[in-house]
């Protein structure tokens, strides 16, 4: 399995629960914890349907990442979407975030690590923000396999600050590879 490096073309935050997150310059990636000032950062989970089942539960998903290539299929069925604006930290582009195996390590800039966790699960928030969209970000595969294509989540290995046009080189774990999940 090869994969190629790529880039970052937007970083967004948010301290309150929004769907979207505010473009930003940079965001900082706090170890342990996520991006710094953000909702959905801290050790336990953040997301409040997950808080609402086991507020102890540890916190898989402390970055969202978004290709920006998922973007462009998105408005070329008609929806307008930019960066942040499905609620990811991270847009990116030249990786093809989907099909990493869990636990690849993404080196971001000068000295951010994000290890992946999973599969962001789609939710109806999608809907909310544009009809369809929920519907458009997931599709079946030829066995049935239900295919989530709306980002990556992730924790922070190591910290630092990511701003848009740095650097994302891919680090694959030791083999066998573990297909994402939802997390």
């Amino acid at each position: 399995m090869i994969f190629s490096d790529g880039l970052v073309i937007a970083v967004s935050s948010s301290p309150t629960h929004s769907f979207s997150k505010e473009n930003q310059e940079s965001i900082s990636l706090l170890a342990g914890l996520g991006v710094a000032e953000d909702a959905h950062s801290g050790v336990t989970v953040k997301h409040r349907s997950r808080v609402t089942v086991d507020p102890s539960q540890p916190n898989l998903r402390q970055v969202h990442l978004i290709h920006s290539e998922l973007h462009d299929e998105l408005r070329t069925k008609g929806f307008n979407v930019s960066a942040g604006q499905m609620g990811e930290n991270i847009t990116t582009r030249g990786i093809e975030l989907l099909k990493l195996p869990r636990g690849t390590r993404l080196h971001i800039g000068n000295t951010a690590i994000v290890e992946v966790t999973g599969l962001r699960n789609p939710c109806k928030q999608l809907d909310d923000f544009q009809t369809g969209l929920m519907s458009a970000v997931l599709e079946t595969d030829e066995q049935g396999k239900l295919i989530r294509k709306a980002g990556i989540m992730g924790v922070v290995i190591a910290g630092g600050e990511v701003k848009p046009l740095d650097r994302i080189k891919v680090s694959l774990p030791d083999e066998p590879y573990l297909p994402l999940e939802r997390v």
